[in-house]
C-alpha cells in the first residue's frame, strides 16, 4: 500500500495539532483540580486576620478570613441578575471599616427581587457598631454578563458588576484587593447559601476526548483513502 507524500503530510499535521490540543486541555484539567484540593483546604484552615495592611489578591483568594470593623450601609452596592433556586435577587455587597484603618467589601448575601418594581430593594437588617465577621477571600462578587458597561455605571446604587479597584476609585476607600464573601446567619433576612464555583473539569475533559478523536478519526480516514487508492493501482487481470 503506497502513501503520497502530501495527504500522508496534512494527516501527520493533524494528528500531531490535535494530539497536542488534548493534552492541552487535559493539562489544564488537571490544574484545576489541583486549584479545587488547594480550595477545599483552605476552606478548613483557620482563619487569616485581614486588617489595614494591603494583602495581595494572589496571597489570600479562596482563603477563609476574618475581619473586625463596622459596615458602611450608605455606601452599599446592590448586584443585579443574581438568581437563587431560580428566583431573581440582588447580591448585597458593603464596604466594611476594618477596626485597625483600611476598608474591605463584603459580599454579604442574597437578596430576592420585587418582580415588579426592580429598583424596591426588600428590608434587610445591617449591624451596628464593631463586629467581627467570618468569611471566603475572593477576586470579586461573582460577574453577570453585560454588554459594555451595562448597568455597570459609577454612582448606582443596583448594577451588574462590581470592580474592587474601580470602586476604591469612584468612592475614595483604601480598599483591600479582594472582596470577603461573607458565612454565617447573623439572622440579617440575607441567603448565604453560596454556589460552589464552577472550574469546567469536565468540560476540558470532554474537549480533551473531542481532539484526540479527531486524530484518530484523521489517522482512519487516512488509512481507508490509502487503501482505496491502492485498490485502483492494482493491475486488472488481462
Amino acid at each position: 500500500m503506497k502513501f503520497r507524500l502530501v495527504p500522508a503530510l496534512l494527516i501527520l499535521v493533524v494528528m500531531i495539532v490535535t494530539a497536542k490540543l488534548g493534552f492541552w486541555q487535559r493539562d489544564r484539567a488537571l490544574q484545576k483540580e489541583a486549584l479545587e484540593a488547594q480550595i477545599t483546604q483552605f476552606e478548613t484552615a483557620s482563619p487569616q486576620t485581614v486588617g489595614a495592611t494591603p494583602i495581595a489578591l494572589k496571597e489570600i483568594e479562596f482563603h477563609r478570613v476574618r475581619a473586625r470593623g463596622r459596615f458602611i450601609p450608605e455606601q452599599v452596592v446592590y448586584l443585579d441578575n443574581r438568581p437563587y433556586n431560580d428566583q431573581p435577587g440582588f447580591y448585597v455587597v458593603m464596604p466594611f471599616k476594618l477596626a485597625d484603618g483600611g476598608y474591605v467589601l463584603v459580599n454579604r448575601g442574597w437578596l430576592p427581587r420585587n418582580i415588579s418594581e426592580r429598583t424596591e430593594i426588600a428590608p434587610y437588617d445591617t449591624p451596628t457598631g464593631d463586629i467581627e465577621i467570618e468569611g471566603v477571600a475572593r477576586a470579586d462578587a461573582t460577574r453577570a454578563y453585560e454588554l459594555g458597561h451595562g448597568g455597570s455605571a459609577a454612582h448606582q446604587p443596583i448594577r451588574q458588576n462590581l470592580d474592587v479597584a474601580a470602586y476604591a476609585a469612584e468612592t475614595g476607600l483604601p480598599l483591600q484587593p479582594f472582596v470577603i464573601q461573607q458565612l454565617g446567619d447573623d439572622g440579617d433576612k440575607l441567603v448565604r447559601d453560596w454556589p460552589k464555583p464552577d472550574n469546567g473539569v469536565d468540560r476540558n475533559y470532554g474537549y480533551m476526548f473531542q481532539w484526540w478523536g479527531m486524530g484518530l478519526a484523521a489517522l482512519a480516514f487516512g488509512l481507508y483513502a490509502a487503501r482505496r487508492a491502492a485498490k485502483k493501482e492494482q493491475p486488472v487481470d488481462a
